[in-house]
């Protein structure tokens, strides 16, 4: 399905968009590779077949618009670049919140709105943007984070309103705990936790049978996607918030 496809990943450097990127690799695709951190970009497009490193930040839209012309045509473009603090509203930290934002949520708008003019006037692509379960529905300590993948989330289904009789494929993937250097910063119990590998081998397996919207891993995203349909007053007791 990917082998000779020009694929543009946003977020590539660590984690699940690294090991996303090597199972792309071995599909046969070319990728363009893109995150902040050049050594690691260079390194991982070191050890793939056919990649190009594209460093750039993505809250500065100058280097997005410069990146997407110097790329040109894609076949697919995959956001997962993301940010997170775990952060009660008590104790909000202003400067981080809008970074997460800025990040995980701008930063998708920023690329995709470079990417899906020349896709729909070639009228063919594939966008992939990566949600999270806790995008569903408000989380305690989740300030910020849940605000922008549930943002993300909802971006997707917009583009799919808009694209979804035409031949450019739009999807969101919602993966439960994964274990990065991001989620080393919790102190709770992150029940069936992935490591990037397992989460790219289920994202990679979701691209492949087009369905709109994935949330995994099963059943701990059924918490979630039946969670935001209960009593609010419950959810959140089942949650541990306030504890």
């Amino acid at each position: 399905m990917f082998a000779g496809q020009t694929w543009w990943i946003i977020g590539a450097s660590e984690g699940l968009g690294r090991a996303i990127a090597q199972k792309l690799d071995a599909a046969g695709a070319r990728l363009m590779l893109s995150a902040r951190s050049e050594e690691r970009l260079q390194d991982l497009a070191g050890e793939l077949t056919n990649a190009t490193a594209l460093p750039l930040d993505v809250t500065d839209g100058d280097a997005i618009r410069e990146a997407a012309a110097l790329i040109g045509k894609v076949h697919g473009v995959l956001y997962c670049a993301g940010t997170y603090d775990p952060m009660p509203a008590q104790e909000w930290d202003a400067d981080k919140v809008e970074l997460i934002c800025d990040v995980n949520f701008m930063g998708a708008i920023r690329v995709v709105g470079r990417v899906v003019p020349q896709m729909v006037a070639a009228n063919e692509g594939h966008i992939v943007l990566i949600g999270s379960l806790a995008g569903h529905t408000g989380l305690p300590g989740a300030t910020g984070y849940g605000a922008s993948k549930s943002a993300v989330m909802h971006m997707a289904e917009n583009l799919q309103a808009d694209l979804f009789q035409t031949p450019i494929k739009v999807q969101v993937i919602n993966p439960g705990f994964i274990k990065t250097r991001l989620t080393e910063k919790n102190d709770f119990n992150m029940p069936m936790i992935q490591t990037p590998e397992e989460a790219a081998e289920a994202c990679i397996k979701a691209m492949k049978n087009g369905r709109f919207s994935t949330s995994f891993p099963t059943p701990f995203a059924w918490v979630f996607t039946i969670g935001k349909h209960l009593p609010r007053k419950l959810f959140l007791r089942l949650m541990g918030a306030g504890k």
